[in-house]
């Protein structure tokens, strides 16, 4: 999907959207995060809804982005670097239909990119087991409540930030230090 001057949108789900949209706003060439709801079968779903894993939807981030600055491909190795793409329905704690791997492409380019990429990492064996993230054209995005949204950096002390998005984002501190703001 192409915006406004000359920029694209990706659209991806790797379990709670906190910790992708954290990682996500990190990088240079990303303008802007959304965190919300994808993929699901009814109109303007609430969290409480989609919690309960009966709507279809998954939480996802909607992401802006600069391709002069940084390119979907680029997306897409952070993605998979920073959450388990071999856990069906999972990441980590969180269990469910709404946390699954999923990207959702908005062109057949990102479709083609997504499945060479997924292809490229099973074929290397970057991971013990297979990948179960789902490439899937790009639905409806709904956008989450507003306290979902730049979740991490207004609740650090939060418990669940210190616990699990922070040691995420030092592994992607650590590795891609070069695409960083």
């Amino acid at each position: 999907m192409n915006t406004e001057e000359g920029k694209e949108v990706a659209t991806i789900a790797g379990g709670c959207f906190w910790c992708t949209e954290a990682v996500f706003l990190e990088l240079d060439g990303v303008e802007k995060v959304v965190s919300g709801y994808t993929g699901g079968t009814i109109k303007n779903p609430s969290y409480r809804e989609i919690c309960t894993g009966e709507t279809g939807h998954a939480e996802a981030i909607q992401i802006t982005f600069d391709p002069k600055k940084i390119a979907f491909q680029d997306l897409l190795e952070v993605f998979f670097a920073t959450h388990n793409p071999t856990t069906l329905n999972r990441q980590g704690a969180d269990v469910g239909t709404q946390y699954r791997s999923e990207i959702f492409y908005h062109s057949e380019e990102q479709k083609t990119q997504a499945e060479a990429y997924i292809a490229l990492i099973e074929k290397e064996k970057l991971y013990e087991d297979p990948i179960v993230t789902a490439v899937s054209s790009a639905v409806v995005f709904y956008e989450a409540e507003a306290y979902h949204q730049n979740y991490y950096n207004q609740n650090k002390t939060q418990g669940y930030c210190q616990m699990v998005i922070a040691p995420k984002l030092e592994k992607l501190r650590k590795y891609y230090s070069s695409k960083l703001k």
